[in-house]
């Protein structure tokens, strides 16, 4: 490795991106590609930063597949910071095992940690925990360390284990600090004020009560009755009944609940459930199968009772009902969450984060675009999705199975 290479490589690792371009921006040689690659990914030029990568990987010789395959984790990271969340994982892991077999552990980890990252954002929790859980983060840079810790808290937080989200929070500032670098920095800090800002609403008589994410997982511990209208479910204690494909239960559980401890209206539940405002006999029927579902699924927690003008519903073990609203309204909520994170989304993303069909996406994507909550960029397949953050609370529990489903 040439000086030049050598001190582009330092600036980089220090998060001085224009330094690292200084020294290579006039080479064409595969390492200096590559640096300028990621020097590229580092401002913000990611269609660029990944030209860059991939005429690196196809300089490098056949003799040369460690080099190649830090080019390929490269790309991946660039990849995920494009939300292009569609690819195989079979290039990344192959990646892995090549800088494993050569003893690059740094580099390695980082291709797990990119690999756990991507299905973070997809929502697949489970999946995240078993990648993340053999990654040992010991002995390494420690912005690779406090990256690996900060990925550990939004794991723990989507969970909504928030005691080891905050040990998780700690050991990352303490690696932020030793690496010394700003923007490794500031993504601590921002992850640190998500803890302590608004996370639903409580609704209670004539109003509402913000709470933390601390509270919402006390209170979804506690004996309460929870219709959780973040996550779409129905839970007390350790139980949960998830109802987020079952919408029509859930628009029941929570008419329900908000008018506890009295009725509802047999036409004021089927305006809510039904989405009309004309009922006759055929709605009528409906509500009382919905309401015999409903009743089914909810038994050990509550009973549904049938009232003079409606139904009312009768937790168990005389439990609170508690109605958890999100802090922001609307059907797309869940989407708006996504696309507040500053990064620019394509549909395809979004439509696999979301579980759901693209033409679903692209028809609330115009909604919202109506509404002026989102904007497009570029055009054709390279159009991408951006909204404006959302300040004063954090969308965690709006996010993509924020809640694990039992």
């Amino acid at each position: 490795m040439d000086s030049l290479i050598a001190a582009s490589a330092r600036a980089l690792a220090a998060g001085d991106a224009l330094g690292a371009l200084k020294r290579v921006a006039l080479r064409d040689d595969p390492p200096a590609l590559a640096l300028r690659g990621i020097a590229m990914a580092q401002l913000g030029e990611h269609p660029r930063a990944r030209e860059l990568l991939r005429r690196a990987a196809r300089g490098f010789g056949a003799h040369e597949e460690l080099a190649r395959a830090r080019c390929v984790v490269a790309e991946a990271e660039v990849a995920m910071a494009m939300r292009e969340l569609g690819g195989s994982p079979r290039a990344l892991a192959a990646a892995a095992a090549t800088l494993e077999a050569h003893a690059d552990r740094a580099n390695a980890l980082q291709a797990r940690l990119i690999a756990a990252r991507q299905l973070l954002l997809l929502g697949r929790l489970e999946a995240a925990r078993a990648a993340l859980a053999p990654l040992d983060v010991r002995d390494l840079p420690p912005a690779l360390e406090a990256v690996a810790e900060l990925t550990a808290m939004e794991l723990a937080l989507r969970s909504l284990h928030v005691g080891p989200a905050r040990a998780a929070l700690a050991r990352a500032q303490a690696a932020a600090d030793r690496a010394r670098v700003p923007a490794l920095s500031a993504e601590v800090a921002e992850a640190r004020a998500a803890l302590d800002r608004p996370a639903a609403r409580r609704l209670v008589a004539g109003g509402q009560e913000a709470l933390r994410l601390d509270e919402v997982a006390a209170l979804r511990a506690s004996d309460a009755l929870v219709v959780d209208a973040c996550r779409r479910g129905v839970g007390a204690g350790g139980a949960w009944r998830p109802l987020a494909r079952r919408p029509v239960l859930f628009a029941l559980a929570r008419a329900l609940a908000e008018a506890w401890p009295g009725d509802v209206d047999r036409e004021a539940l089927i305006a809510y459930a039904f989405n009309t405002r004309h009922p006759d006999e055929t709605l009528r029927a409906r509500l009382r199968v919905e309401i015999g579902r409903l009743r089914a699924l909810v038994a050990a927690e509550a009973g549904i009772e049938a009232t003079a003008r409606g139904f009312a519903l009768r937790p168990r073990d005389a439990r609170e009902v508690v109605v958890l609203a999100p802090p922001i309204d609307g059907e797309q909520a869940s989407l708006v969450a996504l696309l507040s994170d500053g990064a620019a989304w394509s549909t395809s993303a979004l439509a696999l984060a979301l579980d759901a069909s693209q033409r679903t996406v692209q028809r609330a994507l115009a909604e919202l675009e109506a509404e002026g909550r989102v904007r497009a960029i570029g055009r054709a397949r390279a159009q991408r999705w951006l909204a404006p953050p959302l300040a004063g609370f954090t969308t965690i529990l709006l996010l993509p199975a924020a809640l694990p489903i039992e």
